[in-house]
């Protein structure tokens, strides 16, 4: 579960929280009135009539101020005694970076700065910027511009840009979210650099694109008493929409602080100030994850980038074994599906099974009670392991167990003494066979009867496009041309399509013939995925299901793993990152690429993607058409409703016709047109690879 920050934004200018508060920090604005009003005068002037003598006094104070920025008594609030780990600047509020008139837009970045030296002169770690402009799209890259010269010049600060969730009155949530996506890709995705979401009245029915935020970097959330409502006994509570807003960001963003403000204006009349953090707190217990779930097993992992095990080429640690042995759901699978098989074959005399990569043999084990629970009185267990610490404690744990007979070395190359019904083994990896089940197997195969069986008798790779600021710049930093795939438990994270769908399948025993190199181990998968809303591809979710025996499976797909294995903790999902972030417009296909190569020494992971709108006059298009003509961007929503520049004014004004008229003959044959690719990840291994 995610810690939870609760800032106190008080209506006054208090330097200290209440005696007894609920708070664990407090959010200030260090700046006075009287700042205000000196830089107002001084970068706008006032209505007021002045004469030439004035006026030029006043320019030279301004010149001499933006040379060197100096603050003058009583434009500060008090704040030299601030802890500054318990502090959260606010920046001045009437900054207005990206501020129409370009002489004042300069002068409001010069403020600002002014305003962050002094923060980072009082050593704070936080400062909040104010919102941009609604409606207003035209200077954003200023804003960007001036964000990002920020995080360069004061690398102990972090920037948390206030965004509004949706703007007033039109209820237009799609623009805030896109104003961010500029400001942070120009930014070039700064670590340092996050989202104030500023919560609203919400309506009873929100709008999916407000998943959104789920995919972005919200360090803050700032909540006004005045969106509190009373419930039956006067306490201040959230409506339903707006809790479901605020359980959600607790859900996906490990570390939010909620800042609450105006809480001291008694607009409730119960509870006073400390109902509302009392309330937040509520909120955060009832959201966490119940005991015995993945999420619960999960608390820490959310969000954090591990490679993906290689138990062929590496051999495990003990607290590897250890961690996963944890898992009850999966082992009960096991033992479950090799019962069935084993009831299934009842009338055989004897029977003969193999644990291939047995580790430190918690799969012999459940094999053993299986055998138990079928009454099989004759049966013979092998049981392979090439990993010489964990063959250690295997001679130990069954020195005493006469069915089991212990064999030294690689599941492919071992010499199993007789013919086996059943080959048991779990390198299942998040994708299914990263763990390069197919060709261990492949090299087993060759000890199986010819009506034996393997448990898992299937799996299947699945993959959705998936959008994580968090995720996609956790990759970038660590190098590996940002093509390396991880495993991930996925916590700040948004599905850009409704669909899941399935690369390609394994299956053991094979059909092909005996003998043929690891070539037929390699796959291939084009899908097609429907994107709803707009949104920021950043990479791939990988996902697999495998069928052990008859009904008995495990799975860890999105949508059928509840009813597969519930509560399954061995595997997260995979996360297969691309190089630079995608922008996918509402209404456009994803075209999806997706490899796996070999080539005898190594398997590895090929993938690319590009996105198309359809322009044909579909409804595709219609529905693109309506979502982003109404102006709330400003712009055209896709270049198929751009009209040709007008002609120069120095050449002869001429009616030139544009190549996208919508009326045209030539336009109405377009039908899809291309509006974005990716490059080929990871060509021929060069980032990642498994070793066979």
């Amino acid at each position: 579960m995610s810690r939870l920050g609760i800032a106190l934004l008080p209506t006054n200018y208090t330097t200290t929280l209440p005696e007894g508060s609920a708070y664990d920090s407090l959010c200030l604005q260090i700046t006075t009135e009287h700042w205000c009003e000196r830089w107002r005068d001084m970068c706008i002037g006032s209505d007021s009539p002045k004469d030439s003598g004035s006026r030029a006094k006043t320019e030279a104070t301004a010149e001499r101020w933006r040379a060197s920025q100096v603050y003058e008594l009583g434009e500060l609030n008090d704040t030299e005694h601030l802890a500054p780990e318990n502090t959260i600047l606010l920046v001045s509020p009437w900054l207005e970076l990206d501020a129409p008139d370009a002489w004042v837009r300069h002068d409001t970045v010069v403020a600002f700065r002014q305003e962050l030296a002094y923060a980072s002169y009082l050593s704070m770690h936080t400062a909040i910027v104010p919102a941009p402009q609604a409606n207003n799209r035209t200077q954003a890259a200023a804003f960007a511009r001036a964000l990002h010269s920020a995080l360069l010049s004061f690398p102990g600060l972090h920037l948390a840009v206030r965004v509004p969730i949706y703007y007033y009155p039109t209820h237009d949530f799609h623009q805030p979210w896109q104003t961010w996506d500029l400001l942070r890709s120009m930014c070039e995705y700064h670590p340092r650099l996050s989202v104030a979401l500023d919560l609203s009245p919400l309506p009873a029915t929100l709008p999916s694109l407000i998943d959104a935020w789920n995919a972005e970097p919200v360090s803050h959330v700032v909540l006004p008493a005045s969106l509190f409502i009373s419930n039956a006994k006067g306490y201040p509570v959230l409506s339903k929409s707006t809790q479901g807003v605020v359980r959600n960001l607790i859900v996906h963003q490990p570390s939010v602080t909620f800042v609450l403000s105006g809480t001291d204006t008694n607009l409730h009349s119960k509870g006073g100030d400390k109902a509302y953090p009392q309330y937040i707190q509520h909120l955060h217990r009832t959201t966490a994850a119940k005991e015995g779930s993945m999420e619960y097993w999960a608390r820490g992992y959310g969000d954090l980038l591990q490679a993906p095990l290689q138990p062929l080429m590496d051999n495990l640690q003990n607290t590897t074994y250890e961690t996963f042995e944890q898992d009850p759901v999966k082992y009960a699978h096991y033992e479950e599906a090799i019962y069935r098989a084993l009831m299934d074959r009842k009338e055989r005399e004897r029977l003969v099974l193999l644990v291939a990569g047995a580790g430190r043999g918690p799969l012999v084990k459940r094999a053993l009670t299986a055998l138990g629970r079928s009454k099989t009185l004759n049966a013979k267990v092998y049981v392979v392991e090439k990993n010489p610490n964990a063959w250690i404690g295997l001679q130990r744990t069954f020195k005493d167990e006469d069915r089991v007979q212990l064999l030294f070395g690689d599941m492919r190359e071992a010499a199993i003494p007789e013919q086996v019904d059943i080959v048991i083994s779990e390198l299942l990896g998040s994708f299914g066979d990263n763990e390069l089940s197919p060709e261990c197997l492949d090299g087993v195969e060759k000890c199986l009867k010819p009506d034996g069986i393997s448990i898992p008798c299937s799996y299947t790779a699945h993959i959705t496009p998936l959008s994580s600021a968090r995720l996609w710049q956790e990759a970038r930093d660590r190098g590996g041309k940002g093509e390396e795939p991880y495993v991930v438990m996925f916590q700040s994270t948004r599905r850009l399509s409704p669909y899941v769908h399935e690369c390609w399948e394994f299956a053991h025993p094979r059909l092909t013939p005996l003998g043929c190199d690891n070539g037929h181990n390699v796959r291939s998968a084009e899908t097609v995925f429907n994107i709803p809303y707009g949104g920021i591809l950043h990479g791939f979710a990988g996902y697999f299901e495998a069928v052990l025996y008859d009904t008995i499976g495990l799975s860890i797909h999105p949508e059928r793993k509840d009813q597969v294995s519930k509560d399954m903790l061995s595997w997260f999902p995979m996360y297969i990152p691309i190089r630079e972030p995608l922008y996918l417009p509402a209404g456009c296909e994803l075209h999806t690429s997706i490899w796996r190569l070999t080539d005898g020494k190594k398997v590895w992971y090929e993938w690319c993607a590009e996105a198309f709108l359809d322009v044909g006059g579909s409804p595709v298009f219609s529905s693109v058409k309506s979502f982003g003509s109404s102006s709330t961007l400003g712009v055209p929503s896709s270049p198929a409703l751009m009209t040709h520049p007008p002609p120069s004014p120095l050449i002869d004004a001429i009616e030139m016709k544009s190549p996208f008229d919508r009326n045209s003959q030539q336009f109405q044959h377009i039908g899809k047109l291309k509006i974005g690719q990716t490059g080929l990840h990871n060509p021929s291994g060069r980032s990642s690879w498994i070793g066979l």
